[in-house]
């Protein structure tokens, strides 16, 4: 039977592991609570507006214009900060360390045979961390291409 020996806290490769792991998670987290925080006010913003229309009140038309507006606003939001794209990728990122965290610690996957597991975890957490940084560039340089475009 094999023994797993996990690395010390302290370790500068686990660390490292643990640390990116920590900040996808809560970047995922405070992007997945942004877009559902703009969405909630858009489709109540949107929902009032067809309520409002009907309203003998005076200034309704100010108030269901200013509706249109703040919605337009926080599309635009939405679409510069990429918080939905941000959450997926996050944690699709965050899930990808965690999966090399068990296999390492299970000495498992491309760990079991490895003359240095420690080397290989190394390796393969940069490797997802820079997939990640490269999806983050292309997308910004996509949105960029948008915006000059329009």
């Amino acid at each position: 039977m094999a023994t797993t020996n996990p690395l010390p806290a302290d370790d500068p490769v686990f660390q490292r592991l643990q640390d990116q792991l920590a900040w996808y998670s809560q970047k995922s987290r405070a992007a997945r609570k942004t877009f559902k925080r703009i969405k909630v006010i858009e489709i109540a913003a949107a929902a009032l507006i067809p309520f409002l229309t009907g309203q003998p009140w005076t200034g309704v038309t100010y108030v269901i214009g200013g509706l249109g507006v703040m919605i337009t606003l926080l599309e635009g939001l939405l679409h510069l900060n990429q918080y939905q794209e941000n959450w997926t990728n996050y944690r699709n990122t965050a899930e990808s360390l965690k999966h090399e965290k068990f296999l390492f610690l299970a000495r498992a996957g491309a760990y079991a045979n490895a003359a240095d597991p420690r080397a290989v975890l190394a390796e393969r957490t940069e490797a997802l961390i820079s997939q990640e940084n490269s999806q983050w560039v292309a997308a910004l340089q996509k949105s960029a291409q948008t915006t000059a475009a329009k």
